[in-house]
């Protein structure tokens, strides 16, 4: 399993504000790299198919739409994340 936790597991813990820091980013690290590993993988079915290969349509079309998906969710995350910093900044103390 893996070690690292999770931002709610992290919350729950009442973690510092550097372990919930570095948790955070392992996570979206760890996010990030699996929309690239999604990518990889529909670029490699899509391919395997130009050259002819015995591949489905049905399973190029699945891997692309999950790498389609999983990008579409990073970025919206990325804005909420931009947002949610624009926010604190306007923020009078």
């Amino acid at each position: 399993m893996n070690s690292v936790m999770s931002p709610q597991q992290v919350r729950l813990n009442q973690a510092t504000p550097h372990e919930a820091q570095q948790s955070f980013k392992t996570w979206m690290s760890d996010a990030i790299a699996d929309v690239n590993n999604a990518q990889v993988d529909s670029t490699n079915m899509t391919e395997k198919m130009a050259r002819g290969e015995k591949v489905d349509l049905h399973d190029v079309m699945i891997t692309a739409e999950k790498a389609s998906v999983t990008l579409q969710t990073t970025l919206e995350v990325r804005n909420k994340a931009i947002e949610a910093y624009q926010e604190i900044m306007r923020m009078q103390v």
